[in-house]
């Protein structure tokens, strides 16, 4: 709704400042939601125009104000999405502005031309041949992108790049960024859906049809066609004209449903992640906004675009705790997803073969309608689960695979099926030590080990990225060639497979090897193409891949998600198995699934072996119901951080003593957190345990409100904490 206002309330783009009132220029017409540019001192910054009633402050006379300096040619921001943004504010005790700038990311794109240049290579040579040259050229074979955008693909400076550029090495390609995307239809190919997954997708197209909030939980086995089923409820939002969100959990997924996606509905949905070039951004920005982009599959983010006529949202494998962003804006997708459905009023779909234990209470409670497709989709049987007891089946010295489950994996490339091994441990050991004076090596930024990674010839941290070339000798009691690997990770399973089976083609799947989009389609087609005879990986093979030929599933060791002590430590532990088992006898031949295990009569391994998912949850739930945990109480932690350790004690004692004492929350700590130094800075943590009938995130606004702290200290609020590190 377009209004004459000769003055606006902005919300700006900087988290520091609150909201500023400006002046419009004599012409300029303006809406809620439009997005414009202003004056802040000497700088320009962007804003979003909101309604004043929703964003309140103290007014600015009349005369003290500077006029905006122009609009952004964008779509207003619609009203849908402003109440998404306050809602997620308030919920996660964000700044309000920190929220909308998910909603703009593409700030530098929105402005940028329709058109720029990018760089390809032309198959010349240049005249002089350098290392940094030869090694850019290797980089960039089949790559366009930026000048930017190449330099940081081929690991080479720009000015070696722009020298390729003036040789004719690199060759000039202009690029129309809006160009249009290839249309789906929504009748390309109709599948043959079984009688349960017709029954369900009915009621999902009913549901798109009314264009009314309905939050479905689609509850199915793993291998029973969830993907196929809610694809119907997809086309009848291409049918009506309006756009579709779908959330994956990871990149890696995104290629296998992408081929899924183009054979149905004929092209490609339009992808959205934090890979993507900025001129891939404004072309799915825009696109998004205008209402012709139909089908967006992203990661979390892709959640805050402005869509202009959504007519449903799918959150897929919605039980991974990928989708709660752990810094910045601390959200969960799944639960934010659910809002937007409400706001929007449209149906909102979560599916998952093991729902998060909240999901399950939600539509027990009835506030979600629950969908099951309770079988595998063309007989396909689930596979049989059998345990290994590691403390009688011990694998012999420096080995890791007990002699049942080797047994097995030599009978599956003798009958040339597939095997996977699962370990949820990247790099080749958790520890490494020197064998001389048991020096435990260390990251200089975080309280966590090194994890050696041969094949990178690295030693790591998988907290803050740090890496460096193992040494030749100890760095404390200068022993030569003294590292000693302790424990296993992927890495030291591949190794062990290649010498139980030297004829075995084995890949590894982590995220350090399949890294981009391209490195994933290019697994799943060796995979498919039966190119490939064991996989090893981490928990980014627990989901979405779908081999008819894959037949057994060996967990390395189920012990290993248990020993965390947080809150969702067996739930975790639960889904990550099951989802891997369900990797097996997806096709027609039987599965089968080993578990090596020190805890046999453990809940969870127990329930795993019976297949008994309901016995697990019910036991869950009492526990979680004892201890006042979601989704019977609320958790939240405060974590007060600063690069200087008394500095980051005191400001969270400051804090511990100014706790409010209330009947209906606990609160724990401060106490050091389990990682207490990340990425150079010590950190504390406060704990918060509250029944529903607290209003939690007033007492902690009111709580932290009247606490001034020393310009190093951070202070973060982590509202239904994931992660207790």
């Amino acid at each position: 709704m377009t209004m004459t206002l000769s003055r606006v309330r902005l919300l700006v783009m900087n988290a520091a400042l609150g909201p500023l009132d400006y002046r419009v220029p004599e012409g300029m017409t303006l809406e809620h939601g439009s997005v414009v540019v202003a004056p802040l001192g000497p700088r320009q910054v962007m804003g979003i125009v909101w309604e004043e009633e929703h964003l309140p402050t103290d007014p600015v006379p009349e005369a003290k104000l500077r006029p905006l300096l122009g609009m952004v040619d964008v779509p207003p921001i619609r009203a849908e999405l402003r109440r998404l943004i306050e809602w997620t504010a308030d919920y996660y005790i964000a700044p309000l502005a920190s929220v909308a700038r998910m909603v703009i990311a593409s700030g530098g794109a929105l402005r940028g031309p329709a058109t720029m240049t990018e760089y390809r290579l032309s198959g010349g040579m240049p005249e002089r041949m350098t290392p940094q040259r030869e090694r850019a050229i290797a980089a960039l074979e089949g790559e366009q992108a930026t000048i930017r955008e190449l330099s940081g693909l081929a690991g080479v400076s720009e000015g070696v790049l722009r020298g390729l550029v003036n040789q004719g090495v690199l060759e000039p390609v202009e690029v129309d960024v809006d160009r249009a995307y290839p249309r789906a239809r929504h009748d390309h190919d109709r599948p043959e859906l079984s009688e349960d997954q017709a029954s369900v997708s009915a009621r999902l197209v009913e549901a798109v049809g009314r264009q009314k909030f309905a939050p479905f939980l689609l509850d199915g086995v793993t291998g029973s066609g969830k993907t196929e089923t809610y694809f119907e409820a997809v086309a009848e939002a291409l049918k009506l004209g309006r756009q579709v969100l779908v959330l994956l959990p990871e990149i890696a997924l995104t290629e296998a449903f992408l081929g899924r996606f183009e054979a149905r509905f004929g092209a490609a949905p339009i992808v959205w992640h934090s890979s993507l070039k900025s001129t891939e951004r404004r072309r799915a920005w825009r696109a998004i906004a205008s209402g012709e982009a139909q089908v967006v599959v992203g990661a979390r983010s892709a959640l805050f675009l402005p869509y202009a006529r959504l007519g449903l949202i799918v959150v897929d494998e919605a039980h991974e705790i990928s989708f709660k962003q752990e810094d910045g804006v601390r959200y969960n997708a799944r639960d934010v997803a659910v809002m937007r459905a409400h706001f929007e009023q449209v149906p909102v779909v979560l599916a998952s073969a093991t729902p998060a234990l909240e999901s399950l209470h939600m539509a027990d409670s009835g506030t979600y309608e629950k969908l099951v497709l309770p079988s595998r989709f063309g007989g396909a049987q689930l596979p049989a689960i059998k345990l290994i007891n590691l403390t009688e089946e011990q694998p012999g010295r420096g080995a890791w695979i007990a002699a049942p489950l080797r047994a097995a994996l030599e009978e599956r490339l003798e009958r040339g099926e597939q095997s996977l091994l699962f370990l949820n441990r990247r790099g080749y050991a958790p520890l490494t030590l020197c064998r001389n004076c048991g020096f435990r090596f260390q990251c200089p930024n975080c309280s966590a080990w090194l994890v050696e990674h041969r094949l990178s010839k690295r030693l790591a941290c998988h907290h803050c990225g740090h890496e460096t070339a193992p040494p030749e000798k100890c760095p404390d009691c200068g022993e030569p060639d003294c590292l000693v690997a302790c424990g296993p990770g992927v890495e030291r399973i591949a190794d062990e497979v290649a010498e139980i089976l030297p004829d075995a083609r084995v890949a590894l799947v982590t995220s350090d090897t399949l890294n981009s989009p391209e490195k994933a389609a290019e697994f799943v087609a060796m995979a498919e193409a039966k190119a490939i005879d064991v996989i090893v990986g981490t928990q980014l093979v627990t989901k979405g891949f779908h081999f008819p030929e894959l037949t057994l599933v060996g967990v390395i060791d189920a012990d290993l998600g248990l020993e965390g002590g947080d809150l969702r430590a067996a739930e975790r532990t639960y889904q990550q198995v099951a989802q891997v088992a369900g990797r097996a006898g997806r096709g027609a031949k039987p599965g089968e699934v080993l578990i090596q295990t020190r805890h046999p009569d453990a809940p969870v391994i127990a329930a795993l072996e019976a297949g008994d998912r309901d016995a697990f949850y019910d036991a869950e739930t009492e526990a979680r119901r004892h201890a006042g945990a979601p989704p019977f109480g609320r958790w939240a932690a405060i974590i007060v951080s600063s690069e200087d350790d008394a500095e980051a004690r005191e400001a969270a004692n400051r804090i511990g003593n100014t706790r409010p004492h209330l009947d209906d929350v606990m609160i724990l700590g401060p106490a050091p957190a389990p990682l207490a130094l990340l990425r150079n800075r010590y950190r504390y943590r406060l704990l918060m345990n509250a029944r529903r009938t607290a209003n939690l995130q007033q007492v902690i606004r009111d709580w932290l409100r009247q606490i001034d702290h020393p310009p190093g200290v951070r202070v973060g609020v982590d509202v239904d904490p994931y992660s207790f590190v």
